[in-house]
């Protein structure tokens, strides 16, 4: 078991992180959906222990019983190959199973998973493993922004508790750096975890190009709303001017005006907005309006990724101008595990970097996040770049 030791390590302290997450909760805080795009708390629970009992303890642990056999429609997400399961706006209607039986259920899967982890499982059992590893990762900023949001839209405005930079201020004078043009290797191609969309490596080439060496601030985006940015249609996708005019859209995600202040939620309470601070909380749509109003235009995803070594990165998700595509000669996994990036595809925008809910041991120069181009209770944010 030597040769896995730090696998197991990993697999440990991202068990008790998740747990960790929740530890501010109240025990009605674990069921509430407010929106279809935000789970409770007590599912990605659930469903990141049902990943691995489903893809791992059923398979290959030998002589394993499921903790109860019902909970494999509950907790299972979009995996259609692996049979039915509760709707997902339907999360937030299950009182049962209580949130300590949930609970119960992550340990049982918990300890069966370290016997499996001890019984010297073969090379592609231990990818799985991995993956599992960072599927809960991946669910753990989820389950941070799904608070976030659970608790945003209380009206009490519940407080969570602090959390590092989520007011985030970078001091460097601005500028943007420039790029020659030129063919560029992009993906991974490092010996270590990565999911199969950041794959295979691949040349692209690039215009000459300049990109910002800070992000947006929210003092830029108080200008942006006071020159009027959210009633200019000529800013605008079609697309987002729709959802701008449907939804009643004046400001990012958790602002709210004071008698003339601007204020936003924060996990920690509602706080004056810093206008030092890099704005977060904007949809791809209000990106980039906020690009044309300044005269200028997103980054690509390689672009990006060619420049993020002249540039601090990892405290906002960041908004690129990239349809989320398959890299040339992309091939996805065979079977089920070949529906966690493949199928996904289609409409939606890649975002670069990381942000402060991602986890450990989690963020890299190649990660492709993706989100429909509304969404934005994660902790997102743009940066700028023109073309030479």
């Amino acid at each position: 078991m030597n040769q896995d030791q730090p696998l197991l390590e990993l697999f440990n302290q991202t068990r008790a992180d998740s747990e960790n997450i929740c530890k501010p909760l109240a025990t009605e805080d674990y069921v509430v959906q407010p929106i279809v795009d935000v789970s409770p708390p007590k599912w990605h629970l659930g469903h990141t222990t049902w990943f691995f009992e489903e893809f791992l303890l059923t398979k290959y642990l030998s002589g394993y019983r499921r903790f109860d056999e019902r909970y494999a429609y509950v907790f299972n997400s979009y995996y259609e190959s692996m049979g039915k399961r509760v709707v997902r706006t339907d999360r937030g209607n299950l009182s049962r199973p209580s949130v300590s039986d949930v609970y119960s259920y992550r340990a049982h899967v918990t300890n069966a998973m370290i016997q499996l982890l001890y019984s010297e499982p073969a090379a592609e059992v231990l990818e799985v493993i991995e993956i599992g590893i960072h599927h809960e990762k991946q669910h753990q900023e989820l389950l941070l922004t799904d608070i976030k949001y659970i608790l945003g839209n209380n009206p009490l405005q519940p407080i969570y508790g602090a959390q590092k930079n989520e007011v985030f201020v970078e001091h460097q004078p601005a500028q943007m750096i420039p790029i020659d043009d030129g063919i560029y290797h992009i993906g991974h191609d490092e010996d270590t975890f990565c999911y199969d969309n950041e794959l295979p490596r691949h040349r692209v080439f690039v215009e000459p190009y300049a990109i910002s060496n800070k992000l947006v601030t929210n003092g830029e985006w108080m200008q942006f709303i006071e020159d009027g940015g959210y009633t200019k249609v000529l800013l605008w996708h079609t697309e987002g001017w729709d959802w701008v005019q449907k939804n009643d859209i004046n400001a990012p995600m958790y602002w709210f005006n004071d008698n003339g202040t601007w204020n936003n939620y924060l996990l920690s309470g509602s706080l004056e907005i810093d206008k030092n601070a890099a704005v977060t909380h904007i949809s791809y749509y209000e990106a980039y309006a906020f690009a044309q109003w300044k005269g200028l235009r997103l980054p690509t995803e390689f672009e990006w990724e060619i420049a993020q070594d002249k540039f601090k990165w990892g405290e906002r998700w960041e908004w690129t101008e990239s349809a989320y595509l398959p890299y040339p000669n992309y091939q996805k996994p065979d079977g089920a595990l070949g529906e966690y990036n493949g199928k996904f595809m289609v409409n939606q925008k890649v975002l670069r970097g990381s942000s402060i809910a991602t986890a450990a041991n989690h963020a890299r120069p190649t990660y492709r996040n993706f989100f429909h181009p509304y969404l934005r209770w994660q902790f997102t944010g743009l940066r700028l770049a023109q073309s030479l």
